[in-house]
């Protein structure tokens, strides 16, 4: 499934910047994943009914999203907070530990799948690779290193160690900046229409291609978006990505030596300070 408004250029982009969450991870469906389990610790080992289980899941899970970290506060503080608000007086005392499971959880729902990491190694001996997400610095990057995505990438930048977000448009010139590489040379990936796509497209990046969250409102947000959030090509899922992009033209020259001048350590270029969080919610909220 592809759309098209306008060619993807001749010349094969030099780099490929990829919205984190919800694009790479899957975040929503793996939050809601590792709260339903929890959902079932509480019924088998805590005793909880299944009905009451259900509101607390829930109660976080609703809170989580709308605030996934708390300027003022460390990440672990805020969230054992949630869970102990969800439980109320009646299972406070099993907040910590309900905590800690629900952690372990997300970590293995969120992972990157086996065929995302297949992906971006093959697509980083072509092309330079980044990863642009909107969100608190520490619960971004908390993602990136429990899911080990550093190495598959050139560069990071997290909105929260920015003074822009996504859509503006300084954010993708950021990212174009410090790989060394034209906006026209370079390729947005993402899920959101009105922060990936519209960012891409007011940066004049050359290609954007949106990977809906949910194709049964594709056709829907299609035909309401307006020309500034129309992507140029439309996916089912990142693993399709190869088919928007030229199978014939040979690596950059900058890319054909693994080791060469050109620094392929990029990565924590924009990572401040781990504790920053001058941002709002992240994409996967």
């Amino acid at each position: 499934m592809a759309t098209h408004s306008r060619r993807i250029p001749s010349q094969c982009p030099k780099a490929i910047l990829f919205d984190l969450d919800n694009t790479l991870i899957a975040t929503r469906q793996g939050d809601k994943a590792a709260c339903d389990k929890v959902g079932e610790i509480l019924v088998q080992q805590h005793g909880v009914p299944e009905n009451v289980a259900s509101r607390i899941v829930q109660s976080f899970l609703i809170n989580f999203r709308l605030c996934p970290a708390r300027p003022d506060g460390g990440l672990d503080e805020w969230r054992l907070m949630l869970w102990g608000h969800a439980l109320g007086d009646q299972y406070a005392h099993i907040a910590s530990e309900i905590y800690q499971q629900w952690l372990v959880l997300r970590w293995r729902f969120l992972a990157l799948q086996p065929e995302v990491k297949q992906l971006l190694v093959r697509l980083r001996e072509r092309f330079l690779l980044a990863i642009i997400t909107n969100g608190p610095s520490n619960a971004q990057w908390e993602k990136i290193q429990q899911l080990n995505i550093s190495p598959f990438f050139d560069l990071m930048l997290v909105s929260g160690d920015l003074p822009w977000e996504k859509p503006d448009h300084r954010i993708f010139l950021e990212a174009c900046e410090t790989l060394g590489v034209l906006p026209a040379d370079c390729l947005m990936v993402g899920d959101k229409l009105e922060t990936d796509i519209l960012g891409g497209h007011e940066a004049s990046l050359g290609v954007t291609v949106w990977v809906p969250l949910s194709p049964a409102s594709l056709e829907q947000k299609l035909l309401s978006c307006n020309d500034n959030c129309r992507p140029d090509h439309t996916l089912k899922s990142v693993l399709d990505l190869p088919s928007v992009l030229s199978k014939d033209t040979e690596p950059p020259g900058f890319l054909k030596a693994k080791h060469g001048p050109v620094n392929r350590n990029l990565s924590r270029v924009c990572m401040f300070d781990m504790e920053d969080t001058n941002s709002n919610a992240s994409d996967g909220s």
